[in-house]
């Protein structure tokens, strides 16, 4: 069991009967708690040489889940690096002012209109430069909904191709973006979003917006990317992060827990001790609904031309089972912690898989080994099972 992992587990019915979250966040707290109990089911594997059992639990595959949401991030990373073409990309980071975070907070549909806001904004300025030709960017949209500190920060992360294709086949290169252009036209699509869905009860909010950030929102350019390996590093650890790493957390007591961040202006070290309540209700805001898409594409990263097939993709699409490869479980383990889960400890022999077992209710390991060890016997011996 992980830290995680213990601090909802000894606050369970705190969080459930106090709390009273929405019932995805009960969901996913419930997946996390019970990743890797034998009790949900798992796989069987046998040592053809030896006889030797070995039973491997299923995971949960919550992206809330430590465990799970690291090997979701690294998936993800890799989906989105088979997509990107072989060109420079920029990293931008559109923000929105702090007296606006809580209509998001408390009503989460609203959080589409941040990607709608981006998707105009950068449509229109590549669509200016020559509307003729109608030049499209690629770009992967990935929100996040938390800062370092782990509150409350909704903010889009932009992977954008610093160039356009053309309906006539041109590919024109972009150097300079206008940030002045960014950070207003993303305030007025976004607050035009935002007082559609909310309607008249807004204006009141948009104007005072408008005149206090006279200069539009902050929109902040990462340096440029061009190495495809670069890339898809970057991926991993800007774009696809979850929202707390267990090496983050650095103590719980039972009451408090401490952990640390870096702050995002200096990067200087700023370590936190906080009431395990407060803790937990900071990353469970993070949840997002069911079936909510964190991550979305745009431009020529979202349609399916046949044009389009004419650019070169930033990795082969030869090496995409290979990378696919490295992704796998049995080889995550192996090349994390060293060590190949499926070698026999006793012969050195690669275990064969036997059986899948699905909810079996807390059936001991023991009665498993036994009804395995049966069905190995009987192939062994080539009788029917």
């Amino acid at each position: 069991m992980n830290i995680l992992q213990k601090i909802f587990t000894d606050n369970y019915e705190i969080i459930k009967y106090s709390l009273h979250p929405r019932h995805v966040v009960m969901e996913n707290i419930e997946k996390m708690i019970n990743c890797g109990d034998p009790s949900f089911g798992g796989a069987m594997y046998g040592c053809s040489h030896c006889g030797e059992l070995k039973f491997v639990p299923f995971r949960c595959h919550s992206k809330f889940c430590p465990t799970c949401g690291s090997k979701y991030s690294n998936d993800r990373s890799t989906t989105i690096s088979f997509k990107l073409i072989r060109c420079t990309h920029r990293h931008c980071v559109f923000t929105i002012d702090e007296e606006l975070r809580h209509f998001f907070l408390e009503d989460r549909s609203l959080l589409n209109c941040l990607f709608q806001a981006v998707r105009s904004v950068v449509l229109e300025l590549f669509h200016k430069m020559n509307k003729s030709k109608n030049y499209v960017p690629g770009f992967v949209c990935v929100l996040h909904t938390f800062g370092r500190p782990l509150e409350w920060n909704p903010h889009i992360h932009c992977l954008l191709t610093e160039g356009g294709f053309s309906d006539d086949g041109f590919w024109r290169v972009v150097k300079h973006f206008n940030y002045s252009y960014f950070r207003k036209a993303f305030q007025t699509a976004l607050l035009n979003e935002m007082e559609k869905h909310i309607g008249p009860s807004f204006k009141k909010t948009k104007a005072a917006i408008y005149k206090k950030d006279k200069n539009g929102f902050y929109v902040y350019a990462k340096p440029n990317l061009c190495d495809p390996n670069t890339v898809v590093k970057y991926i991993s650890r800007y774009l696809s992060r979850p929202v707390i790493a267990t090496s983050r957390i650095d103590s719980y007591d039972g009451e408090n827990v401490t952990f640390h961040y870096n702050k995002h202006e200096d990067n200087s070290y700023v370590q936190k001790t906080i009431p395990v309540l407060d803790f937990i209700k900071l990353l469970i805001q993070h949840i997002p609904e069911r079936n909510f898409k964190m991550t979305r594409y745009y431009g020529l990263y979202a349609r399916h031309r046949e044009l389009d097939k004419s650019l070169t993709k930033a990795v082969p699409k030869s090496k995409h089972k290979i990378i696919l490869d490295f992704n796998k479980w049995r080889n995550l383990i192996l090349l994390s912690f060293g060590y190949d889960p499926l070698k026999c400890q006793k012969c050195n022999h690669t275990m064969e898989f036997l059986e899948l077992y699905y909810n079996h209710k807390r059936v001991s390991l023991v009665e498993l080994y036994e009804r395995a060890m049966a069905k190995f016997h009987c192939r062994s011996s080539g009788k029917a099972t």
